[in-house]
């Protein structure tokens, strides 16, 4: 791929004093002290089930995966798939593509045999660039070696082929989802877990992960635990001695291969689709393996990671910069799965940018926006939630051309706001809503409106891009400030950097006292702003105890009198899940003072509210309804939904609080942000930005943290995302150089 190396296959601050409207409510009772606001790592000695209903793993602090289970519908519609089946269907099918992938590489090394010919070169090369013995370069440009080990002559390089007309990767149609492994299959995998000391509760997920053979598997392998969420190493190493015994140790290459997995999907979980070789090194040094240059070796060898370096071929064609001038490229590493998707993707980027004008455009009103269109079939459109009706109106105006457009947005909650004509990206990738398919897999459409494009993530994205027919206009919009996608990948903000498309910045400001500091937060000013109607309140509080009360008192009592927004359309955000005013504290309290009750549903009662998490980045806001043999049912958005008992305590928390990274792409009318002292680690700009922007007429804010507020929208920025997608999308769309 072009432009990538890969080496194996001015106003008063807003403070508490001045800014304390009219909310006399009496003082709580000091509370003990607070403890942190994210939740802590799993004890060592204790292996706990992940909580899938988190949808913000960047906010986690122990990983997570993604994979949930499929949602069962009513008996009488067994036969039809459901959202989520469709969705993690179609999400099989790229695993699957990236399964045939790893089959068409060369045989691997055997397990315990030292690494010879070309994946020794291969580590000798990447070693000696970042050492700095040799350029980015050197070791591309060398020539091969013969069998025996003596140097030959270099083939020539191809030439560049001619350019031609993009053409669109077929999408396979989603099949169906798979049910639970066989009993037997389970019953296999929990007698070597319970061999090894590990909970049996991991048995039906051990099966899934590893197939039919888990259990040999796991048992010639135990590290092979590590391929389940929310297993930690220093646990997988216990069941391996148990298993092993005096076999195992530090630098058993099964470990190490396993390690080096798990140390790239825990930087998947916060945002990397990449890491830096050096950084997993450090990690594999931290775990006591005592030669990580060995153990990566290995893992490389093995096909468990692929190394990259994007960029290369920009330096080569700068020849005439002396070496030692040359910018160092880093070399990275990443799973198969984030380098397909980040390829995929950027090819399908590329090609839409390549699409020409299309004269069909030319009979619309001339907007901005409509003369990009007309002119590129890739624009992005920045703005804020006001200037998403922008793009809705562009996709009406194609309506009227009789173009076929669509706009999909992130959530529920937004297709509930934009109007039954919108649909979501997880709905129309697995076709449940939208227009469906032609008969080459393509969405039959001619223009997409993908509004909260921040929020999609590199395999969502991937999806979604693969799906466009040739010809036809992509339109990624969204507000550059909120915070990115819970999935691995910085897409939207990719694409913005590399300045391969138009891009359009609405003019348009979001309105009234709330979008008056929301637009000071973005330019990292925490402005005083006037609120007459109370649009704006802060609530100071001394401690998370404090913190909790007022907060209860705001949503059940104060908003509903004073704003008019009744308790059900109050949204609560915190920062983390732990702490004493975490989301678990918070649902608790206000579930006690709001819908009191035994929960007799696995925890639940009628009445309850709920976030119910389908998959990872993906939370489903929503009310008990009832339960029954089938499961929890749920109303989503006024959509009917049924949650199985199995995925019960996985897949839904209470949700009258929920995180920021959970709240991204929707809004309540009413939004209380609690901010308790020892909260004051997990705030960035992002952070404040998206959660002061979820209330759409009124905005409470319960603040404990003093300056640490003002501070992290000054001074914090978003924390950066390894990623490969820009120097894919400069290397694919880099102008030709002069002749």
């Amino acid at each position: 791929m072009p432009g990538a190396r890969r080496c194996v296959g001015a106003r008063a601050p807003l403070s508490r004093p001045g800014l304390e409207h009219a909310v006399t409510e009496p003082d709580a009772p000091e509370a003990a002290d607070a403890t942190e606001a994210v939740d802590a790592p799993a004890a060592a000695d204790a292996i706990e089930a992940p909580d899938a209903a988190d949808g913000d793993a960047a906010e986690a602090a122990a990983p997570e995966e993604g994979t949930a289970d499929t949602a069962a519908g009513d008996a009488g519609k067994a036969a039809e798939l459901s959202e989520a089946e469709a969705e993690l269907a179609a999400q099989r099918e790229l695993r699957a593509r990236i399964e045939q992938r790893k089959a068409e590489k060369a045989a691997p090394i055997e397990a315990g045999t030292k690494l010879s010919g070309t994946a020794a070169d291969l580590l000798a090369a990447v070693r000696a660039v970042e050492s700095g013995e040799k350029s980015g370069t050197a070791f591309f440009d060398s020539p091969p070696r013969s069998a025996g080990g003596t140097p030959t002559a270099p083939a020539p390089r191809r030439p560049a082929p001619a350019a031609a007309e993009p053409v669109r990767p077929r999408v396979p149609e989603p099949s169906g989802a798979p049910g639970a492994a066989p009993p037997e299959t389970v019953d296999g995998v929990r007698s070597v877990l319970v061999e090894g000391g590990a909970p049996e509760a991991l048995a039906g997920q051990v099966a899934q992960a590893l197939g039919e053979q888990a259990a040999d598997i796991l048992r010639a392998d135990p590290w092979r635990l590590l391929s389940v969420a929310g297993v930690r190493p220093e646990q997988a190493d216990g069941f391996a001695r148990a298993l092993l015994g005096a076999e195992c140790g530090p630098g058993d290459e099964r470990r190490t291969t396993a390690l080096v997995g798990w140390q790239l999907e825990r930087a998947a979980l916060q945002g990397h689709t990449a890491l830096e070789s050096s950084a997993v090194r450090g990690a594999l040094a931290e775990r006591s393996v005592p030669d990580p240059d060995e153990a990566l070796q290995q893992a490389i060898a093995e096909g468990a990671v692929l190394v990259f370096q994007d960029g290369v071929e920009e330096i080569e064609q700068a020849g005439d910069e002396s070496e030692s001038e040359q910018p160092a490229v880093p070399v990275l590493l990443g799973l198969d799965r984030y380098a397909l998707a980040e390829e995929s993707l950027a090819d399908g980027l590329a090609r839409l940018a390549k699409t020409g004008a299309d004269a069909r455009w030319e009979a619309a009103q001339p907007t901005e926006l409509i003369r990009a269109v007309a002119a590129s079939g890739l624009v992005l459109h920045t703005g804020g939630e006001a200037a998403r009706a922008e793009p809705v109106a562009l996709a009406g105006a194609a309506a009227e051309l009789g173009l076929r457009a669509v706009i999909a947005v992130h959530s529920e909650n937004g297709s509930r706001r934009l109007g039954s004509d919108a649909v979501t990206f997880a709905g129309l990738i697995s076709g449940s809503e939208g227009p469906g398919r032609d008969a080459d897999g393509a969405f039959a459409l001619d223009l997409l409106v993908a509004l909260d494009a921040p929020q999609l993530d590199v395999e969502t994205a991937a999806m979604l891009v693969e799906s466009m027919p040739d010809g036809s206009r992509l339109v990624l919009s969204g507000d550059p400030g909120v915070l990115w996608s819970a999935g691995a990948g910085r897409v939207f903000a990719d694409v913005l950097a590399a300045g391969v498309c138009p891009q359009i910045a609405s003019r348009t400001p979001d309105p009234g006292p709330i979008g008056e500091l929301v637009s000071g937060i973005g330019i990292g000013e925490l402005n005083q702003v006037e609120a007459p109607g109370k649009e704006v309140v802060i609530v100071p509080v001394r401690d998370a105890g404090e913190a909790v009360h007022r907060t209860v008192q705001l949503v059940a009592d104060s908003v509903p009198r004073a704003i008019g927004v009744p308790t059900e359309q109050t949204q609560v955000i915190t920062v983390g899940h732990g702490g004493s005013a975490g989301t678990r504290a918070l649902n608790a309290a206000l579930k006690e003072r709001l819908n009191p009750g035994p929960g007799r549903f696995g925890g639940f009662d009628p009445g309850d509210r709920v976030a119910y998490a389908p998959a990872l980045g993906r939370t489903l806001p929503g009310t008990v309804v009832s339960a029954d043999a089938d499961g929890l049912h749920l109303d989503c958005e006024g959509t009917p939904v049924v949650v199985p008992k199995e995925r019960v305590e996985s897949g839904v928390r209470h949700g009258w609080a929920l995180t920021a990274h959970q709240a991204a792409g929707m809004r309540w009318p009413a939004a209380v942000v609690v901010l308790p002292g020892d909260a004051a680690q997990g705030l960035s700009r992002p952070w404040v930005y998206t959660a002061f922007s979820r209330g759409e007429r009124h905005l409470s804010v319960v603040h404990g943290v003093d300056q640490a507020l003002p501070r992290a929208v000054a001074e914090i920025p978003s924390q950066d995302r390894t990623t490969r997608l820009r120097p894919l999308l400069e290397g694919l769309l880099a102008p030709e150089p002069n002749p």
